[in-house]
């Protein structure tokens, strides 16, 4: 599986956080901050918007880092993406992603 590919199967290399990363582009920091902070009805500043993937070594995003469930839950399980996971079709928080981007299920298989 791609590395840049997530637990989760959302393509990290598409991510905004990644871009303005790699690209070191501030002002796709700043867009992407205040989007997300908007969506999350949350305070996300530029400066918070660094991540080098999902599965990679790296600098990653606080949420990425410490509150997605789905990267915490497959840390601790030790499976390299939800794809084979015996548990995926049941996970409600997978399922949610999954219904928004098609993608990420072809990712996972």
């Amino acid at each position: 599986m791609n590395k840049m590919i997530g637990y989760c199967g959302l393509n990290c290399e598409t991510c905004d956080a990644y871009l303005a990363t790699i690209h070191n582009d501030q002002a796709l920091r700043e867009r992407t901050a205040k989007a997300w902070a908007a969506l999350n009805q949350a305070p996300i500043l530029p400066e918070h918007i660094n991540c080098e993937g999902c599965r990679t070594n790296g600098v990653k995003t606080v949420f990425c880092e410490h509150l997605c469930h789905i990267r915490q839950c497959a840390l601790q399980k030790g499976v390299s993406s939800c794809g084979i996971c015996e548990n995926m079709a049941e996970c409600p928080t997978l399922q949610q992603i999954l219904s928004h981007n098609p993608d990420a299920r072809k990712n996972l298989t």
